[in-house]
C-alpha cells in the first residue's frame, strides 16, 4: 500500500500548473492561484509526538486545534497562531510565515520548523533540516520554505519544535506614554501591543512570576483584560522596531486603525493607515535573489503560478 507521502508527491506530479488548498484562512495572500491551476490536498494527521524530545511529526494538511490538542495532552504546545484554528492547516500557517500577535515571546514562525518533508517542481519528494532542537550541520534550507507561499515546493510534511504549555498567560491593558520602557523592563514578555494610546501586555510563565511582573513593572495603571485586541485591519506593515516611536505623528487621527508590536516591528493596520505608513519596493538585489531562489526550485513556474512573496500585501512577516 503507498504511503500517503508518495500518494501526494504522485497527485502533483511533474506537469502542468498545481496548488495545494489548507482551509483557506489566508487564500489570497500573495494573490489567487491563475485560473486552470490543478488543486489538490496535502497529506493530514499527527504521526508522532516525542514529547521527551520536545518535536511532533504532522502532516502539512492537519488542521491547527488538531495538531495543538495532541500535544496539549502532553502540557506541551506549537508556537504557531491563526485566527481560525479549526480551519487553518499546519503547512498553510508555514507557507504564508505570518507569526501572531506573541511572536515578542514565541519567536518567529520559522523557529518552529525543524524538519520539512516536500514534493518540488518536478513531483519528486525532498527532505530538508533533522528531527532535532539542536541542529548546526550543513543549511538551513527548510526554512526557506517558510513564507514562500509554497512557490519554491509543496509541503507534505513537517518536524516542528514543541514547548512547555505555561502555568499562566494573563493579559493587562493601560495607557502608556512609553511603551519601549515597559520592553525594556519587562521580562520576556509575551507581547506589547501598542495603539499609540494604549498598550496590551501580555506575560506567560510561572503564576507568581507573572504576578510580581504585572505588581513591581506595570503597576495599578494596567488593569487585567480577557486577551489581545483584534487586529484594527487585515494589512500588515513591517518597519525597523525602533521606527514604530514616529507612527503617533504619521498616523494622527487614525489611532484606531492600526496596532503596533512594540519590539518586532510588525503593524496591522487598516488600508487607509497603511498608506499613511507607506511602502517600499523591496530592494532590487533582494528581488533578483527571489527570482534566482525561484528559478532553481521552479524553472518551469508550475508552483502556485499568479503568486508572488515580491508583493508588498505577500510578504510574510516570519
Amino acid at each position: 500500500m503507498t504511503d500517503p507521502l508518495t500518494r501526494f508527491a504522485q497527485e502533483v506530479g511533474p506537469d502542468g500548473p498545481i496548488t495545494v488548498a489548507g482551509g483557506r484562512t489566508q487564500w489570497s495572500i500573495g494573490g489567487l492561484p491563475c485560473p486552470g491551476t490543478w488543486e489538490v490536498r496535502a497529506p493530514s494527521g499527527v504521526v508522532a509526538h516525542q514529547p521527551a524530545e520536545m518535536i511532533v511529526r504532522v502532516r502539512a494538511g492537519t488542521a491547527l486545534v488538531e495538531l495543538q490538542k495532541a500535544v496539549g495532552e502532553a502540557g506541551q504546545m506549537v508556537a504557531l497562531e491563526a485566527d481560525q484554528p479549526s480551519h487553518a492547516t499546519v503547512g498553510g500557517l508555514l507557507a504564508v510565515g505570518r507569526s501572531g500577535c506573541r511572536r515578542l515571546g514565541l519567536g518567529p514562525v520559522r523557529d518552529t520548523l525543524l524538519e520539512v518533508t516536500a514534493v518540488n517542481s518536478r513531483g519528486e519528494l525532498i527532505r530538508a533540516g533533522a528531527p532535532l532542537v539542536k541542529n548546526v550541520t550543513g543549511f538551513d534550507l527548510c526554512r526557506l520554505f517558510v513564507g514562500s507561499l509554497g512557490t519554491l515546493a509543496l509541503t507534505a510534511e513537517v518536524v516542528l519544535r514543541c514547548r512547555p504549555v505555561p502555568e499562566v498567560e494573563t493579559w493587562y491593558s493601560g495607557e502608556a506614554r512609553d511603551p519601549f520602557d515597559l520592553l525594556a523592563r519587562l521580562y520576556r514578555p509575551l507581547a506589547i501591543l501598542w495603539d499609540g494610546t494604549r498598550v496590551w501586555v501580555g506575560l506567560a510563565g510561572y503564576r507568581v512570576d507573572v504576578e510580581d511582573q504585572a505588581r513591581t513593572v506595570l503597576g495599578p495603571r494596567f488593569r487585567p483584560v480577557g486577551g489581545p485586541p483584534s487586529p484594527p485591519g487585515p494589512v500588515h506593515r513591517s518597519l525597523p522596531p525602533a521606527a514604530l516611536a514616529r507612527l503617533p505623528a504619521r498616523l494622527d487621527g487614525h489611532h484606531d486603525q492600526w496596532l503596533a508590536e512594540v519590539g518586532v516591528g510588525v503593524v496591522c493596520c487598516t488600508a487607509p493607515a497603511a498608506e499613511l505608513i507607506g511602502s517600499e519596493d523591496p530592494p532590487k538585489e533582494i528581488m533578483e535573489l527571489h527570482r534566482a531562489i525561484k528559478g532553481r526550485f521552479d524553472p518551469e513556474g508550475r508552483l502556485n503560478p499568479g503568486r508572488s512573496v515580491l508583493s508588498i500585501d505577500a510578504v510574510a512577516m516570519p
